[in-house]
């Protein structure tokens, strides 16, 4: 009996000498555990993670502008069929001008409808179709940064946007190839499409810190550059300046009151019918020059229109004029002639011609 329970108690002390030396891990370094080791990819999450699908229906919905109606009437069959590949409807409605994407019965990626909410958002601020689905991948992300509530002044706003932008788009093309993003400006907003680290490094002094090894974990703070903020106002004229007059301790004179207006004209003297009647001839007056005036336009109307002078065709000069007796003689001389008969001045020269030769023999 003394032997068994030694050899009970020899065998817990092993085990509990061996439950202790498990409860013991290793303790690794922080940065082994941050760092994502080269060329690793998560596992594409597929319908066998969730054989039986979602068990409510989510949807979301934006607007967007006048101006891409016309294109996203265009793609948006493409939209629907890179939504329904992953099992998710989508719906343009024209009339209150928006876009909802929505999951089915088939939908297993919970995951999903988030993605098609970002490509509906992307595609309502300007990015083209082909960026906007690259979206539903898993190794890419976006984010839609508001800009236009940065600065007050509209003015230092486009000018700062402009600087973003770059000369033919430079700066733009350069933050693209560091970041390995697209990056579209639009309006108050800047879309960028790209890989989880690139939408964080807009520097290029990140990118050669990272290099390093020792850097990675460290504060980059002192590395940074810092520039002091300058304010310089510059003040602008206003449009309408205002002369200043010329100082006088004399006060101005004071204006005359309605009684003593009425002093100067002798209104104030006359009875309350009186001037009743000079109110109602006033009226009348104009009334009166009101109605002429209405006539004149309507007769306007009725007024015919002043006839241009008819211009009398000039005669034809003497000299111009054909010789119509003349033209007749010809005629008849023409008629006259044989065809192939010599005129009367050529058998003149003809006989000439003859005498001449005769003569010489």
């Amino acid at each position: 009996m003394a032997s068994s329970s030694l050899s009970g108690s020899a065998a817990a002390g092993g085990k509990s000498e061996f439950r202790n030396q498990k409860r013991k891990p290793e303790n690794p370094d922080e940065s082994e555990l941050l760092t994502v080791p080269d060329g690793w990819k998560e596992p594409a999450f597929s319908k066998e993670d969730n054989p039986r699908g979602l068990l409510e229906e989510s949807s979301f919905a934006t607007l967007f502008p006048k101006y891409r109606e016309a294109y996203l009437k265009e793609c948006w069959p493409l939209v629907q069929k890179a939504l329904n590949e992953h099992h998710v409807k989508a719906t343009l409605d024209l009339i209150e001008g928006s876009m909802t994407v929505c999951t089915t019965k088939k939908t297993f990626d919970p995951y999903i409808i988030i993605r098609a909410r970002d490509l509906i958002k992307l595609l309502a601020r300007s990015v083209s179709f082909e960026q906007a689905v690259r979206i539903l991948q898993d190794d890419v992300a976006c984010d839609i940064i508001k800009i236009g509530s940065l600065v007050r002044n509209k003015e230092r706003f486009v000018k700062r946007r402009q600087r973003l932008i770059g000369p033919k788009g430079s700066t733009l093309k350069a933050l693209e190839l560091l970041t390995n993003c697209y990056i579209m400006v639009q309006g108050n907003t800047v879309s960028a499409i790209g890989p989880f680290s690139g939408l964080k490094e807009t520097l290029m002094i990140k990118r050669e810190l990272a290099k390093d090894s020792e850097l990675r974990t460290q504060s980059w703070e002192r590395f940074l550059p810092q520039f002091k903020h300058k304010n310089v106002n510059k003040r602008k004229e206003p449009k309408k300046k205002t002369v200043k007059k010329e100082y006088t301790p004399f006060p101005p004179p004071q204006p005359e009151s309605q009684i003593d207006k009425e002093l100067a004209s002798g209104e104030y003297f006359l009875k309350a019918s009186q001037k009743k009647r000079q109110k109602m001839e006033a009226i009348k007056a104009k009334q009166a020059e009101a109605l002429s005036k209405r006539q004149e336009e309507r007769n306007k109307a009725f007024i015919p229109p002043k006839e241009k002078p008819v211009v009398k065709p000039k005669e034809a000069s003497t000299e111009t004029k054909i010789d119509v007796a003349a033209i007749k003689e010809k005629v008849k001389k023409a008629k006259n002639k044989k065809l192939g008969a010599l005129t009367a001045e050529e058998v003149k020269l003809k006989m000439e011609a003859d005498e001449k030769k005769k003569k010489k023999k």
